[in-house]
């Protein structure tokens, strides 16, 4: 509550026997004892008068239910403490976690093989049975439409004339530069 520390204690005690002065320090020291006493005891009445209407409220069971409620054992926590506690401790060099290990990468590939293995079957099986629909499917759609007779095509068009096309200029080798100006020259 107060914040005094053995320094200010003693630097109220030097400014209490100054102005008080050493013949009445001790009344005044029993007075302040008795004042604090009383201060004590009117807080220890008040805290237990409140217990008292709290435990008549009900408080307390309305605390101890909350509390069974928001448990770790009710919530599920202690078993994720258990978990935690297990990675925590685990040693992936320990022979126990190899053996761990193997088993589960065996039971994995045996379940990746058996899931191919079905997926295989199941295309086999697929086949036949697309098939055999596709087959009736066409059957049913001839069966519904009558075959009507194809009308003619018309004639194509003749292309008109295209002009006909310059003859092009073979395309010359390119000429190599000249890498040095020629002596004689003024440029």
């Amino acid at each position: 509550m107060f914040d005094i520390g053995w320094t200010e204690l003693l630097v109220i005690g030097i400014v209490a026997l100054i102005v008080v002065g050493p013949k009445d320090l001790p009344g005044m020291f029993r007075t302040l004892g008795r004042f604090t006493g009383k201060a004590k005891g009117m807080a220890r009445d008040f805290q237990s008068a409140m217990n008292e209407a709290a435990d008549e409220a009900g408080v307390k069971d309305v605390a101890s239910d909350l509390k069974s409620v928001t448990s770790k054992k009710s919530l599920g926590l202690d078993t994720l403490d258990d978990v935690a506690s297990k990675f925590e401790n685990w040693d992936p060099m320990s022979p126990e976690a190899k053996k761990t290990a193997a088993a589960t990468k065996a039971s994995e590939a045996k379940a990746t093989k058996a899931a191919t293995a079905k997926a295989k079957s199941a295309a086999k099986a697929a086949k036949p049975k697309a098939a055999a629909k596709a087959k009736t499917a066409a059957k049913a759609k001839a069966a519904v439409k009558p075959k009507t007779a194809a009308k003619p095509k018309a004639a194509a068009k003749p292309k008109a004339a295209s002009k006909p096309r310059a003859a092009s200029k073979p395309k010359s080798a390119a000429k190599p530069r000249a890498s040095k100006l020629k002596a004689g020259s003024t440029s």
